[in-house]
């Protein structure tokens, strides 16, 4: 019987790594969009920094990705950037390949 408690709790461990590292790449997602989005509304590094924190605070309003996309719309858009949901979506795909590498160490 010890090996199959063995067995359980490693795969308990390791879902309690897997969902950590997804939080964490959701996280520097979302801080990544934010630098984006700041770039794009022309912020300076002080500012950026402050958005950045925002977009990531964002996340924590809802389940999912709707939160964080109506937050960047709505911004973009009041900061006279011409930009649609698709772009913001695509800019999200990228970021969470970007923030994969970077928490992998990967260049």
């Amino acid at each position: 019987m010890t090996t199959f408690d063995d067995r359980e709790k490693a795969f308990e461990a390791k879902f309690a790594r897997d969902e950590e590292m997804m939080f964490r790449v959701h996280a520097r997602r979302n801080r990544l969009l934010g630098v984006w989005a700041a770039e794009r509304m022309g912020l300076d590094a002080a500012e950026t920094e402050a958005y950045a924190k925002s977009v990531v605070q964002a996340d924590f309003e809802e389940a999912g990705d709707e939160d964080v996309v109506r937050k960047l719309l709505g911004d973009l858009v009041s900061a006279g950037v011409d930009v649609d949901e698709s772009e913001i979506r695509l800019a999200m795909d990228a970021k969470s390949v970007d923030a994969r590498r970077q928490l992998m160490g990967e260049p």
